[in-house]
């Protein structure tokens, strides 16, 4: 692949973000379509970031996805967003145009697609889901859970006040019933479940493991982690051990893509089955 002094440029800032798929998956949709672009991973500490953002933004650069910890940071940053970032205060596609910083986040509709996919598109309808976390991640997760027309969804936290404030700002933007738990109060948020989603970092690689006791749950409980690498956390591992379905987060990561690099690069790219086992032995390598 050439890349010419008029490539489109993009990339992902985060921090850390070595350990990010993202430009592994972009540039194997920029060889497929042979598309004049780069896109690069940057790494940019928490007070960095808006500096970051408008230097890219003078540079040329067509825009970046954003990953942790800058979700909401990125959110504050912009002239304009999409409803999903509204609804969710986060923001993982920031856009630049003439100027100015436009937001949207495909997160929810990443995790959306990929819970239809694993599981059925009318596999949450009426139930209840547990969503571990109080972040952007989580934010986006309960807005998923409710586009796939879940009927109650538990946000469940180590900082409860955090949970309340979730479901506090999301309550106008969802027909699900929501909820805020302490995590002392697991047991209880667990039960009748369909779904426990993990949008917390803990499991990821370099990050603590995530405590959870999975006796409370039932066997016919599927099991979600967001975090993709390692590809099979802890929390799947214990999960698949007691028979529970599990869902990694290769799914959302590269369905929340779609939308990005179309548009960065104004082309959609396709997923496929190929696509998935590179992705999965690329990470299963590196680990």
């Amino acid at each position: 692949m050439n890349i010419t002094a008029r490539a489109k440029l993009a990339g992902i800032i985060g921090w850390p973000v070595a350990h990010s798929l993202s430009p592994q998956l972009h540039g194997i949709w920029l060889e497929e379509r042979d598309i004049d672009g780069a896109y690069i991973p940057l790494a940019v500490a928490r007070e960095s970031f808006a500096g970051v953002v408008s230097a890219l933004c003078r540079a040329g650069f067509v825009g970046v996805n954003v990953t942790v910890p800058h979700k909401e940071a990125a959110f504050a940053l912009v002239h304009e967003a999409d409803a999903t970032a509204l609804a969710a205060g986060a923001v993982n596609v920031l856009l630049f145009h003439d100027g100015r910083l436009i937001g949207q986040n495909t997160d929810a509709e990443g995790l959306a697609d990929s819970l239809a996919e694993t599981l059925d598109a009318n596999a949450l309808k009426g139930s209840t889901v547990a969503v571990l976390g109080a972040g952007g991640a989580a934010r986006a997760a309960v807005l998923a859970c409710d586009r796939l027309q879940a009927g109650h969804v538990r946000v469940v936290s180590r900082q409860f006040g955090r949970a309340e404030a979730l479901v506090l700002a999301l309550r106008p933007h969802v027909r699900a019933e929501l909820s805020a738990f302490a995590w002392s109060d697991w047991p209880a948020s667990a039960e009748s479940i369909c779904l426990l989603v993990n949008a917390t970092s803990a499991g990821m690689t370099g990050a603590a493991s995530l405590a959870l006791d999975l006796d409370v749950v039932k066997r016919e409980v599927a099991v979600c982690d967001l975090v993709y690498n390692p590809l099979e956390t802890e929390l799947l591992r214990a999960a698949r051990a007691r028979g529970h379905h599990t869902i990694d987060g290769l799914g959302m990561l590269v369905y929340q893509a779609v939308p990005a690099f179309e548009a960065f690069f104004g082309v959609k790219p396709r997923v496929t089955p190929a696509l998935r086992s590179r992705l999965e032995l690329s990470l299963r390598h590196d680990g």
